[in-house]
């Protein structure tokens, strides 16, 4: 997605395949986000004539949860609804990890990143939960604490 291209949603499908379009239901789908390192920036090339290259860019959480709900607005197909549960994740199996959980709607705010903190971000978008899963869930709400 850029500010003028915002076609790209073959990603929806898969999640579509996987939960079957299910308000609730169906598989979980585990979203590695973008990674772009080493992408050659054409504009200084014209005009130094060598390569240079742009800063290394990660995807956040948030972004691709607001990615998913702006091609579920589009699509109509209920895969990734506002309140389809998911779960972010920073830095997964490194000793500084964090998970939260909550909503796309709510994963999709900004204060999201805040509490993942650096790169690399994951996103899994639930399917249905087994009632493990769901202590899971409500163990790593993002809003637990603001709830007590």
């Amino acid at each position: 997605f850029t500010e003028t291209w915002r076609h790209g949603d073959s990603f929806y499908d898969k999640i579509l395949r996987n939960n079957g379009g299910k308000q609730e239901g169906g598989l979980h789908t585990l979203c590695l986000l973008d990674i772009k390192v080493h992408e050659l920036d054409f504009d200084e090339m014209i005009q130094t004539g060598k390569p240079v290259y742009l800063p290394p860019t990660f995807m956040k959480a948030s972004l691709a949860a607001s990615q998913l709900l702006e091609i579920e607005e589009r699509r109509q197909d209920g895969a990734c609804s506002p309140d389809r549960p998911a779960i972010a994740l920073a830095r997964v199996g490194a000793e500084d990890q964090v998970i939260v959980s909550g909503s796309l709607e709510r994963l999709s705010k900004d204060d999201v990143d805040e509490r993942l903190g650096a790169p690399l971000h994951s996103l899994i978008v639930c399917g249905e939960l087994h009632d493990l899963e769901r202590e899971f869930f409500e163990h790593f709400h993002i809003d637990k604490d603001k709830e007590n």
